[in-house]
């Protein structure tokens, strides 16, 4: 009995089990229909409200399909709103986001004080007396570059990187412009155009001691940054070239002897300097600081030597004698080797730049072309509407050659027409001096050529090659300054530009 009554009780047990399950599921369906109706009630159902209800409640195989479904409705929404904001904006850009902190007084360029003792050397007029920092700072740039003789390859390489990166503005200052580097100015006819040409003048070369009587040459030594000048008084000084101090390096006094010319040697080691009374001239040696005078020549049979040419190759010395005679000197052994004779008398003569031929200009207005080597004249022919010669100047490039006369014309012919044309005719016929001209001076590129005259005062002009025409701007001051020119002559690398007067003075401009 009481087994079969166990038995009994636990299939009732069991049998109730499931209704209770079927209960607590009807309970939880009648919370969710009463919550529905609650949120329909308030207003509509939320989808916030469903989405906490599904998780709370349970459905998870629908709550994340509604996920999906509504991830992927926010995505479409997004690029809807996107394309209709652009549509709508068009061209407008992003709001930018402002700093929370600025500073206003980081937009304006501070002005350094010029007028300060370790800044003066840096004023370039006596009106800056206040200046900007990127402009102090291009400033000290020049400063450093023109100690160092030109940019260094390293700073090259960096300018070039960020010339790269970042477009060249041209500067306002035309001075800065200018003196932006100590090397060659001159490069192209591109970077030198014509009618006006940048030009400064600077303290003048001998300003440390200036000529006591007129001067009679001025040079630039070919290599180093020293300009040499002589004159009546009986000296030959050489100066440091920087355009602001120049500081003076030495002087040479030669006693009774008035210098007629004085030129540097090709390697720039010795001075050579001739009189104006007799045949003795004097031999500097610079690197041994000695005056070596030279009393006779072997072979020269003149009276007086005044004039001669230096030969670039350094191997001769081209002296103009008298009744038209060229001697050629060795500068090894100081002996005559050959002489040349030609019409008329000599008023001007010049090697070629390879050292193998002579142009000599005649008095009489006859040009003479001369082989070194043999001695022989290889053409001769007159200069165009010249009557009489005054100087003559080759440009070093081998194109032109300058004739100048009495009268002031200076016609500019071409080299290699000169050699192969029988009447060679000039380029152009430069009128710009009406008195004789008496100085004619190349630049190292062939681009300027200088004329002066020491007739008149002021009368020097720059010309433009190849295009023929005279600097409009030079000289134009308000005053004389020029004066009567003696002797003139360009820097190696075009940099510098001077002009010895009757004055005393070596004028600087750069």
């Amino acid at each position: 009995m009481d087994s079969s009554e166990s038995a009994a009780g636990k299939q009732r047990k069991s049998a109730k089990r499931p209704p209770s399950e079927d209960a607590g599921a009807a309970e939880e369906r009648l919370k969710q229909k009463k919550h529905s109706a609650l949120c329909a009630t308030l207003g509509g159902e939320d989808a916030s409200v469903r989405l906490l209800e599904e998780l709370v409640f349970g459905a998870e195989e629908r709550l994340s399909e509604r996920l999906a479904q509504q991830d992927s409705s926010v995505l479409l929404e997004d690029d809807d709103t996107h394309s209709v904001g652009s549509e709508d904006c068009g061209s407008e850009r992003p709001a930018v986001r402002s700093a929370v902190w600025e500073d206003e007084d980081d937009e304006l360029d501070e002005e350094v004080d010029m007028t300060h003792r370790f800044r003066r050397d840096f004023k370039k007029s006596e009106a800056e007396n206040k200046m900007t920092k990127p402009r102090l700072q291009q400033r000290l740039k020049e400063q450093f570059q023109k100690a160092m003789g030109g940019t260094p390859s390293w700073a090259e390489v960096t300018a070039k990187r960020s010339q790269k990166k970042e477009p060249e503005t041209e500067d306002e200052d035309e001075s800065e412009e200018l003196l932006r580097r100590t090397g060659n100015f001159i490069g192209s006819s591109d970077s030198l155009p014509k009618g006006i040409i940048k030009i400064k003048k600077c303290l003048n070369a001998n300003s440390e001691c200036p000529g006591g009587d007129q001067l009679s040459s001025v040079q630039f030594h070919p290599s180093a940054q020293i300009v040499m000048t002589a004159g009546l008084d009986h000296s030959v000084s050489l100066f440091q070239v920087d355009g602001k101090s120049n500081p003076k390096i030495q002087t040479i006094h030669l006693e009774n002897y008035p210098v007629n010319k004085a030129s540097f040697s090709a390697d720039g080691e010795h001075i050579v300097a001739t009189g104006m009374r007799n045949k003795l001239f004097y031999i500097y040696d610079m690197m041994e600081g000695k005056v070596i005078p030279v009393l006779s020549v072997r072979g020269l049979n003149e009276q007086r030597v005044s004039d001669f040419q230096v030969s670039p190759d350094g191997k001769y010395l081209l002296l103009s004698g008298s009744s038209g005679y060229l001697h050629l000197m060795t500068t090894k052994t100081r002996e005559v080797i050959r002489s040349m004779k030609m019409n008329g008398s000599v008023c001007a003569a010049a090697f070629t730049s390879d050292s193998s031929k002579i142009f000599a200009n005649s008095q009489e207005g006859e040009v003479f072309i001369w082989d070194v080597q043999s001695s022989k004249c290889l053409k001769k022919f007159a200069d165009d509407g010249c009557i009489r010669g005054t100087s003559l100047a080759l440009s070093r490039d081998g194109l032109y050659l300058a004739c100048g006369s009495q009268s002031g014309v200076v016609n500019i012919y071409s080299q290699k027409d000169c050699l192969h044309t029988l009447e060679p005719r000039p380029l152009k016929a430069v009128m710009n001096l009406v008195t004789a001209a008496t100085s004619l001076c190349f630049n190292s590129t062939s681009e300027i050529l200088s004329i002066g005259s020491r007739a008149d005062d002021e009368a020097n002009r720059l010309v433009h090659l190849p295009s023929f025409t005279v600097f409009s701007n030079f000289p134009q001051f308000q005053k004389k300054t020029i004066f009567r020119t003696r002797c003139l002559d360009f820097s190696p690398q075009s940099g510098f530009y001077t002009v010895a007067n009757n004055k005393g003075h070596a004028l600087l401009f750069r």
